[in-house]
């Protein structure tokens, strides 16, 4: 009997059961309230998807030169430092220090009394062996007459023309002692061996100047044409070689501090070696000068132009990026999203980068903003900043 109340019990309590499970499930479905959070995350970085502004520039086609960069000095296309070759006081000074002279023009003159004096004494000498040479010849006859008609000995004939002949000799040396003197007495009058610019003056008039000492009166440079001499390592060196085969290589310098180039100069001479010191080779390019801009000792920047590549394809060094693959640019397509494209740099110039491949003229590239950016971001160019990179001349205008 008590088995079947418990059984008749469960039967009765089933359907409120039911009932409460029913309400639970309802309870479970009911929506939160209104401002609760649903606990999900945003876009990256917490912007949601949001366009990032960016500067950006267009990438152009360009002549740009292959240029080697240096720093160099004038030098004297030629130098002459003017001493004294004889000895004696200096008499005259016919310029002024830092005055240009021409070649042949009379610098300075020394007392030409002594000079002089010897000259004559030279002269009396070759007189008086002249004289003695003229007697000892006609002796010379005369005993060879004698001996052919047997009232003089061999001897005495001989000594005659042995007489003679050192007569003749000494006559020959006084000539030439003549010619000394002369020498030294055109000495005594200093010119310009070269045209050129005089520098600072060591002595004046009234000093005794000493044939061949060590200081000289006076340095002449030649600075109208004029050397700039520069080195370059000697990897740059096969290449320069290369083109100078095929014609002249231009160069251009300008003084520190000053943005104005001087133009016109091309490489004359290449040293015929290597400094092992230092890695280099010494070149010298030669520039008329005729407005005396270039002086000896002025340190310059040089610039080599070996060639120009009409067609060069340029962008903003700020641009190229480094990363574990190489190089890189941002590229802006049209729909405003940025490709990571890889590029090969061929090298820089100025504040450009040459492209070898990668990009073309007209695309676009994100020169600021791109440590905000991966492949595929959204992208807003700022105002006045899609322009094309510097260049020498744009490709429309060669």
């Amino acid at each position: 009997m008590r088995s079947r109340r418990a059984i008749l019990l469960l039967i009765g309590l089933a359907p409120a059961l039911a009932g409460a499970c029913s309400a639970g499930g309802a309870a479970e479905k009911t929506p939160p309230p209104a401002g609760a959070s649903s606990g999900g995350g945003g876009g990256r970085g917490g912007g949601g998807g949001g366009a990032v502004p960016v500067a950006a520039a267009q990438v152009s086609e360009k002549a740009v030169p292959l240029e080697i960069q240096a720093i160099g000095s004038g030098e004297a296309y030629s130098n002459v430092a003017i001493r004294a070759q004889v000895t004696g006081e200096l008499t005259s000074v016919n310029f002024k220090e830092g005055d240009d002279v021409t070649a042949g023009q009379v610098l300075f003159t020394l007392d030409k009394r002594p000079l002089e004096a010897a000259l004559q004494q030279a002269q009396a000498n070759l007189a008086r062996d002249q004289a003695q040479a003229t007697n000892a010849a006609a002796q010379a006859t005369r005993y060879q007459d004698l001996v052919a008609k047997g009232i003089a000995t061999r001897e005495q004939s001989d000594t005659q023309s042995t007489t003679s002949a050192a007569l003749n000799a000494t006559v020959a040396a006084d000539k030439a002692a003549i010619e000394n003197a002369q020498v030294q007495l055109q000495y005594a009058t200093i010119t310009a061996p070269i045209s050129g610019r005089t520098g600072a003056l060591q002595v004046h008039p009234g000093n005794l100047v000493r044939a061949n000492d060590t200081a000289p009166l006076v340095i002449i440079n030649q600075i109208s044409p004029m050397y700039v001499t520069f080195t370059i390592p000697e990897s740059q060196l096969p290449e320069l070689n290369r083109y100078r085969a095929v014609g002249p290589v231009g160069v251009r310098v300008s003084p520190p501090g000053d943005s104005t180039e001087i133009v016109g100069g091309h490489i004359t001479f290449v040293d015929n070696a290597v400094d092992q010191t230092t890695g280099t080779i010494k070149i010298k390019a030669s520039f008329e000068n005729a407005d005396r801009r270039l002086w000896p000792g002025q340190f310059l920047n040089v610039t080599v132009t070996l060639k120009v590549d009409q067609h060069s394809i340029v962008v903003p060094g700020a641009a190229v990026q480094s990363g574990p693959q190489g190089t890189y640019v941002f590229v802006v397509k049209a729909d405003k999203t940025v490709e990571m494209r890889p590029v090969d740099v061929d090298r820089s110039l100025g504040s450009d980068a040459v492209i070898k491949k990668g990009v073309t003229p007209g695309e676009t590239v994100v020169t600021d903003g791109v440590l905000r950016l991966v492949p595929g971001s959204h992208v807003t160019i700022k105002q006045g900043t899609d322009a094309p990179a510097r260049g020498t001349n744009d490709a429309s205008t060669n």
